[in-house]
């Protein structure tokens, strides 16, 4: 029976994206194709500006699960009674990482909507999403190859050399969404991201609220 290693585990708000406010269980899987979560690999990594700590089991809710179920249940124990009423969205659990299709499958994807949850995927794209996940975000990465070009939502880390939002807009998406890449100069590509989505209509606007309300 499969293992999963999970990084952490939590209650709180979507923070990005299309689903930015929604109520959801944060499920966030160990491990990434693209960067080994090491600091002493990042300037060989694929990706080089993820800020996320997807290495070991050690977070909040973390741990290793055997078997679906016993994961599903596990995400389950964080969805607060109260936050159930007749005529309330659906349970949402988003499966995030590093990179969650490593893992994902569709025994665990069954498994989450036994326990009534609908199922979000953040990937980034070099793995195919499984057709039975709810809502797929992808946020493609420079330099990888983005093999799941369809989905609900393209989340794309502004500004990347040789990943530039016109490659991207024949994709096959109902949003299409540019977020300031994070860190020193934050605030220069938050302006530039304002200025490309203004002269670009297609795109739009995601900032990380959940970063500036302090949430987790």
């Amino acid at each position: 029976m499969k293992t999963y290693t999970i990084k952490e585990c939590y209650f709180t708000l979507q923070g990005e994206g299309a689903n930015t406010g929604r109520a959801a269980v944060f499920l966030r899987f160990a491990g990434c194709n693209l960067w080994t979560g090491l600091e002493k690999d990042r300037a060989s990594a694929i990706c080089q500006f993820c800020d996320t700590d997807f290495v070991g089991t050690d977070g909040p809710g973390g741990g290793k699960f055997r078997g679906p179920e016993a994961l599903a249940r596990h995400v389950s124990q964080f969805w607060p009674d109260t936050a159930t009423s007749q005529g309330a969205a659906a349970p949402l659990v988003v499966c995030t990482g590093g990179e969650p299709l490593l893992q994902l499958d569709p025994l665990l994807i069954a498994a989450f909507h036994g326990q009534g949850f609908e199922v979000a995927v953040e990937t980034n794209g070099t793995l195919p999403a499984d057709p039975a996940i709810d809502w797929i975000c992808v946020s493609p990465k420079a330099g990888s190859t983005c093999v799941q070009q369809s989905g609900n939502e393209l989340k794309l880390v502004y500004p990347q050399d040789e990943a530039h939002p016109e490659q991207f807009v024949h994709w096959s998406f109902a949003h299409f969404f540019l977020q300031p890449m994070d860190g020193p100069d934050r605030e220069a590509n938050t302006a530039a991201a304002i200025e490309y989505c203004h002269r670009h209509p297609q795109w739009r606007l995601s900032l990380q609220t959940h970063k500036l309300v302090g949430m987790p």
